[in-house]
């Protein structure tokens, strides 16, 4: 069997979905980006052409490559539209049962020989290829936000999952121009065992008083030599998915140093996001 790939499938067009698509068709892959609707699809296309075509007037891309790669990207309306796929990266809502759900379709729609790869910050791999009748095939590919800008994917590989298909995954990601780093298939896997703490910790810190949003993400920024600060980056990814990585983190590892913080819970509660919701720690015009 031959491990070339040369059409993804990217099942769902959110922020990170469409991000995927985008570096697939600069990689002159062709690319099904399929959502719960064609309409839904066809939106996220629309607003990727918009920002290839920002990148055009800033002479980042010139109008032709733009033009492919917006061709590359065929919009689908169900799972059942990428059986062409040679693998399939599901950009899903950070949900346990969700991923579950769509993993046992994708496993009835794609051909038999298809990877199927999850873009999971922090849920067991191993369990999502065990409701699958594929599980050497399924395997972790965490991608980073933003998906054009950050260079580096994480590979998980589930107990189950075989030698051709992490070959074919990370011959993938760096004909994506990706860096790949291997993680073994634990909770938060390497970034985010590590980011969501950090994260989490910035929450304890403000919840204390010990200093206010900016002055910590300063305190960060300037003291630590990061690009952002760690409440900003919170709001960025959006503190929903946040919340779900450290429940995740604090229930499987079951150490209270993984514990999230009630401010952290109240924003969630409040349906303060970050800035998809115009505010998190941040009230978004006043801060961008």
């Amino acid at each position: 069997m031959s491990n070339e790939i040369k059409v993804v499938g990217v099942l769902g067009s959110g922020q990170m979905g469409i991000g995927i698509a985008q570096v697939a068709a600069q990689a002159e892959l062709h690319v099904c980006l399929a959502d719960i609707s064609l309409e839904i699809a066809e939106k996220s296309r629309g607003k990727l052409v918009a920002t290839l075509d920002k990148l055009v007037e800033k002479n980042k891309l010139t109008k032709a490559q733009a033009t492919g790669i917006a061709e590359r990207i065929h919009p689908k309306g169900s799972i059942q539209e990428l059986q062409e796929c040679d693998l399939v990266v599901e950009a899903a809502s950070e949900n346990y049962d969700l991923k579950v759900k769509l993993f046992r379709e994708l496993d009835k729609a794609t051909k038999p020989n298809c990877i199927l790869a999850t873009n999971t910050s922090s849920i067991s791999i191993t369990k999502i290829a065990g409701v699958t009748t594929r599980p050497t095939k399924v395997i972790g590919m965490h991608f980073m936000n933003p998906v054009p800008v950050m260079k580096l994917v994480e590979v998980i590989r589930a107990i189950q999952t075989s030698d051709e298909t992490y070959e074919a995954t990370t011959s993938l990601a760096q004909k994506l121009n990706k860096t790949v780093v291997t993680s073994k298939d634990v909770p938060g896997f390497i970034v985010n065992r590590i980011l969501i703490p950090l994260l989490n910790e910035a929450c304890f810190t403000l919840q204390e008083g010990i200093g206010s949003a900016q002055d910590i993400d300063t305190g960060i920024k300037l003291g630590l030599n990061h690009p952002m600060g760690p409440l900003e980056l919170a709001d960025l990814i959006g503190l929903d998915t946040v919340l779900a990585i450290a429940e995740v983190l604090h229930r499987e590892l079951g150490e209270d140093k993984y514990r999230p913080a009630n401010v952290l819970r109240q924003h969630v509660a409040a349906g303060w996001l970050g800035r998809k919701t115009g505010r998190g720690f941040y009230v978004y015009g006043d801060k961008k």
